[in-house]
């Protein structure tokens, strides 16, 4: 082998030996980076097989996972010399840099929330430990224990029952005056088909009592539908009231909705509307009173006409959903099928009939309470009196008669007198009590109290003065009407003036009985001057002084006296007829009241007059020359 031989197999080997520590070192950082890429991406994803693989192959495998999402980098061809793999392990180590840093980041970013998750369970485990002891030790703390021992010892006092409580009927029989509207109360109610009733009345005669009453009454009969537990449900309608949103609604029933449910969140955070049942459900086979139904609102009303119709009441919302599983049965059950509501109602109030609603009135029977004479007044009395067990001296009941026609006044009077002979009686105590007129005068003079019934009837004749009938309410009442007549000062220029507050109808009344004077007499009321007053000053509505009126300038002209004891109603036609006018009832109570002996009513009105009235003369005519007859003291001459 020659020299040069020799030298090229020397560097042969010397460049072997060269390139193998070139791979060696290649293949030590491909197995580093192999470990790194093992740590970040886990085990499983390295495959096992790379241990076998030439140093190339593990390159691009390496390569591969490294970018396995970039599609750009993904497609490389196989290294063939070092320099080429040592480009590529330059790439996968800049590579493995980027996913170092993200996995940093991501590291990072993990903790964090581990971090707020541990601390948000914390606070969660807090929270269930203090529900758990809040419901082991209750919601009870030692304010709120003292107060409850406050309200529990209030429990155990109480004052006396008041006046109208102890006096208050306990049966029909004790229902003083108003025999008539018990028995027609009954009739209506106490049967197998009770009727809705509407209950008109002064107040303070018993309407609310009576109602009550006569329900115990029919619970007690087998033949009336309403059971032993029929409820007497009792509202104000003045006080009821209600938003159209239907959020609040005592009478019917209200829903809630989500947003309005406010504390109570139960229902409110799975977004279901809360039905709440009303007045109208709660007395379900019983009655429904509602005092002062004049009042009531007049749209609500209607909506109570529909109830009463429908015997059950319904429910709306746009919350409310029919499929959805969360919501309690008994909300489906009122949302799909209403509340029952079957009740009769009975309605109580002081206005007169034509100021209630038609569609109300259409569907109720009809009861009207009267007002209190003077003996059923002192009834009332005498037996309040016996119950709080005092003594009355004598004409106690008939003075306290004089002040009020309403029992319930009446009552009230007697117990502020009670409190006068009391504080009068000193420290002798509550027994052996009589009650005096200087204990009642005292009353009725810190109460300025005037009384209710002047005594106006005498049978005595006067010119120029006549007694009229009028109704306030459900109360009758006598109008002091005179007249003065002087010749005109020039021929056919006589004036007629008349109070400008008795209203528009009594003025005409006074047209019309100049025509039926001319009728007459044949003399035109334009040669007098003719002044009317009516004393008091009162407003008269309606026509029914019209007689009165005539009769009036008739005695002021020709010089007739009229009887005093005698009052009259009835409006005058042009032809001199009597017609009929409404409240005879209560006109003929008031009469009496007056102390009026006699009184002359309309002949068609006859049917309206009540046939267990007694005390008065009760005389019907037809025409102005009958109506002359019975109250001029002396007769009437035409032409005279």
């Amino acid at each position: 082998m020659n020299h040069s031989t020799k030298t090229e197999m020397k560097d042969r080997q010397c460049m072997d030996l060269e390139e193998f520590r070139s791979r060696d070192s290649l293949a030590r950082q491909v197995k580093a980076l192999s470990d790194m890429l093992t740590k970040f991406l886990g085990r499983e994803f390295i495959d096992q097989s790379m241990e076998h693989m030439g140093l190339e192959e593990k390159v691009m495998a390496l390569h591969k996972l490294v970018f396995k999402n970039d599609k750009e980098k993904q497609s490389v061809v196989k290294p063939h010399n070092a320099e080429e793999i040592g480009r590529m392990i330059s790439e996968i180590e800049e590579g493995m840099a980027d996913l170092a840093a993200r996995r940093a980041v991501e590291n990072k970013l993990e903790q964090k929330v581990i971090d707020l998750m541990e601390k948000r369970q914390q606070q969660y485990m807090n929270d269930m430990k203090l529900q758990i002891i809040k419901k082991e030790s209750g919601p009870e703390n030692a304010n709120t224990l003292k107060k409850y021992a406050e309200l529990e010892k209030l429990e155990y006092k109480g004052l006396a029952r008041q006046g109208c409580e102890l006096m208050r009927p306990s049966s029909t029989d004790e229902i003083i005056g108003q025999d008539r509207a018990v028995k027609a109360l009954i009739s209506k109610l106490a049967t197998p088909y009770p009727q809705h009733v509407l209950i008109y009345g002064p107040p303070g005669v018993g309407k609310t009592t009576t109602a009550r009453l006569v329900l115990e009454m029919a619970k007690r009969m087998p033949h009336t539908p309403f059971p032993e537990d029929a409820a007497f449900v009792e509202v104000d309608g003045t006080t009821l009231r209600w938003d159209p949103r239907e959020i609040t609604n005592p009478l019917l029933g209200s829903v809630h909705d989500p947003i309005y449910q406010g504390s109570k969140r139960d229902l409110a955070e799975s977004g279901i509307p809360e039905a709440k049942t009303g007045l109208v459900t709660e007395a379900h086979c019983g009655v429904l009173f509602i005092d002062e139904i004049g009042e009531l609102d007049y749209f609500l009303q209607n909506k109570l006409l529909k109830v009463m119709e429908d015997k059950r009441v319904y429910f709306d919302s746009a919350y409310y959903d029919p499929d959805d599983e969360n919501t309690p049965k008994y909300i489906k059950k009122l949302f799909n099928e209403g509340a029952p509501a079957d009740f009769i109602l009975i309605g109580a109030t002081t206005r007169h009939p034509s100021e209630i609603n038609p569609a109300l009135r259409s569907r109720c029977a009809e009861v009207f309470f009267e007002p209190l004479p003077p003996n059923c007044v002192q009834e009332i009395v005498r037996n309040a009196a016996k119950k709080i067990k005092v003594k009355l001296e004598r004409g106690i009941d008939e003075y306290i008669s004089l002040y009020t026609t309403e029992g319930r006044k009446a009552v009230n009077l007697l117990m502020d007198a009670y409190g006068m002979a009391l504080f009068r009686n000193g420290n002798k105590g509550a027994n052996e009590i009589t009650i005096t007129k200087a204990d009642l005068d005292e009353v009725v003079q810190i109460s300025r109290l005037s009384s209710s019934s002047k005594k106006y009837g005498q049978h005595k004749g006067e010119v120029g003065r006549i007694y009229g009938l009028g109704v306030h309410g459900f109360l009758g009442s006598v109008i002091e009407f005179e007249a003065v007549t002087f010749p005109a000062g020039q021929t056919g220029k006589g004036t007629v003036r008349f109070n400008e507050t008795a209203g528009s109808m009594a003025k005409d009344a006074v047209f019309n009985a100049a025509t039926v004077i001319r009728k007459l007499t044949g003399e035109d009321i334009s040669g007098y001057d003719i002044h009317v007053n009516a004393i008091g000053g009162g407003k008269i509505d309606g026509p029914s002084a019209g007689a009165a009126m005539v009769l009036l300038i008739l005695s002021a002209m020709k010089n007739i006296p009229v009887w005093q004891d005698t009052a009259v109603t009835g409006e005058i036609s042009l032809q001199g007829k009597i017609k009929p006018v409404g409240g005879i009832f209560e006109k003929i109570n008031g009469a009496k009241q007056a102390g009026m002996k006699k009184v002359l009513i309309p002949r068609e009105n006859l049917e309206d007059v009540s046939p267990d009235i007694s005390g008065i003369e009760i005389v019907t005519v037809e025409t102005i020359e009958e109506a002359m007859e019975q109250i001029f003291v002396t007769p009437f001459t035409p032409g005279a």
